[in-house]
């Protein structure tokens, strides 16, 4: 037989298992390297709504810092949120998933502006004073 012939015929190498990728506890960003490479990035966490910025924000606006189900302190927590969102969308203008969430956040805020109009004006009058949304 001439070399590099086998009676079994070609020799193909045996294929790779491709499963899901083992990924790190906290892999933020997924880099392409080659076919059966990627590298693992992770960003700097920053968080701009922390534990502790809830509770400040609940014990300002609730009863307590555990109350979170008041109509002001929904309010102040949306605002805040909010106004993050807001600066993140001058510095990307095509981010359109986030412009999305935006007005979501927007329309809960609305409807609870409203239910607390309807049912204590002085209230809503003091949230929209201190947290200057309205004119």
């Amino acid at each position: 037989m001439p070399h590099g012939i086998s009676l079994e015929g070609p020799t193909l190498a045996p294929e790779k298992k491709r499963g899901p990728l083992p990924f790190p506890e906290k892999c933020i960003f997924l880099q392409f390297v080659s076919r059966e490479t990627y590298k693992f990035k992770t960003l700097p966490s920053v968080m701009y709504l922390t534990p502790e910025i809830k509770k400040e924000i609940f014990a300002k606006w609730g009863k307590s810092e555990t109350d979170t189900g008041t109509s002001e302190g929904q309010i102040a927590l949306f605002t805040h949120r909010i106004s993050h969102l807001t600066e993140h969308l001058k510095k990307h203008k095509k981010d359109h998933a986030t412009k999305l969430s935006l007005l979501k956040l927007v329309g809960k805020r609305r409807r609870l502006l409203k239910y607390l109009q309807d049912n204590d004006i002085q209230r809503y009058r003091t949230v929209i004073a201190d947290l200057g949304i309205r004119k």
